[in-house]
């Protein structure tokens, strides 16, 4: 009963501020402005504001055809929403300089444009989320086995399979890391978004997912929303290895998986690591879904710790966000310490099924 007061609540509150961000756009656009019908605007504005909302609860019922639509279109309205709401506090702030200076100004013409560029970007946000690149990125790690030297490890995160992406986004991933003949390949968590699905079905293509050394997977949030034993058992049966607070030897390279929920909760990333033997005489990896606390693995001695969640934003605003938490975690290849953290953009999307300030990658690793 306490989760579902919860859940309500929160619901509310998002929907509130979605209501009243819609609120100011009309406003915004009927400002000295008289539209044809402005009933029906905001009519089209009300139904608009309830859409995510009433999508992302169907979505975690239902995967039918329909469900599917309304959740792709809601979403993508939200991306659109964000780029028309700054569109909108822009046109509010130049009639405020205007007025000061005691300029006229065209007020309505202003919100014409600059709504105009608002949607522009986001189409092209769009457009880019669905525009895969391959990062290279070379990592020098101490006490790596000179039979590691050279040898190509494939990071891939966030793809986020659900009503957005499907199994046909993630074969084409699959494809491309194959073109690059990895030695080593590491899924970094959130495969899945958390929405219904047939988790069997979508995780099938992970099967044709081969390299010399492994595949290996740690759980995200994503998965870990509840119980993720569907997610992990759907991608442990392709022959995955999913790492659950253990460690791997490969040739004298240690791996190292912890899934989110124990990076995160009881005693944090440092409690879980503490369980899991490791030798810091010798070249190791951590794979870890967030770039939460990469302290603690220094401490404790780990060579490279490879993470993904942030997705770098995303998008703006949400993106100036993302580099205030995580700061120079956010993104790339950084240090700490004596330990690199590389931090992938992610390949998917959550929520808008766009990205502006940040693209979608598969991280391809080079040993030195």
């Amino acid at each position: 009963m306490r989760h579902r007061k919860t859940f309500i609540t929160f619901i509310a509150v998002v929907q509130s501020v979605l209501f009243l961000a819609h609120y100011f756009l009309y406003q915004t656009w009927t400002f000295r402005h008289v539209p044809g019908n402005p009933r029906a605007l905001a009519a089209t504005l009300g139904l608009l504001s309830i859409s995510f909302v009433v999508a992302s609860v169907l979505a975690f019922s239902y995967t039918s055809g329909p469900v599917r639509v309304l959740y792709k279109g809601a979403a993508a309205w939200m991306g659109l929403l964000s780029f028309l709401f700054l569109g909108a506090i822009c046109s509010w702030m130049l009639l405020g300089i205007a007025t000061l200076a005691d300029v006229g100004i065209d007020f309505h013409r202003m919100v014409e444009v600059l709504f105009a560029l608002a949607v522009a970007l986001g189409l092209y946000g769009i457009w880019n989320a669905n525009w895969t690149r391959i990062t290279r990125a070379r990592v020098r790690l101490q006490n790596l086995p000179d039979i590691w030297r050279g040898r190509k490890a494939a990071l891939i995160s966030d793809v986020h399979l659900g009503h957005v992406r499907n199994r046909g986004f993630l074969q084409r991933l699959i494809s491309a890391v194959l073109k690059e003949e990895p030695d080593l390949i590491f899924i970094a968590g959130d495969l899945f978004d958390g929405t219904a699905i047939d988790a069997h079905k979508a995780a099938e293509p992970l099967s044709q997912l081969t390299a010399p050394h492994g595949v290996y997977f740690v759980a995200g949030n994503h998965e870990q929303f509840g119980d993720d034993s569907k997610y992990l058992n759907a991608i442990a049966a392709t022959g995955v290895r999913v790492l659950k607070n253990e460690r791997v030897n490969v040739e004298g390279l240690q791996i190292v998986g912890v899934p989110y929920r124990d990076a995160a909760t009881n005693g944090g990333l440092a409690s879980a690591l503490r369980r899991v033997p490791l030798d810091k005489e010798r070249a190791s990896i951590l794979l870890t879904h967030a770039p939460d606390d990469p302290a603690a693995a220094e401490a404790l001695g780990f060579s490279l710790q490879l993470s993904g969640h942030t997705h770098l934003g995303q998008f703006i605003p949400w993106s100036w966000m993302a580099r205030r938490v995580y700061r120079q975690f956010v993104y790339g290849l950084s240090r700490i310490g004596k330990m690199q953290v590389f931090t992938s953009s992610g390949a998917g999307t959550w929520g808008p099924p766009l990205r502006l300030g940040s693209n979608p990658e598969i991280v391809m690793l080079e040993f030195e």
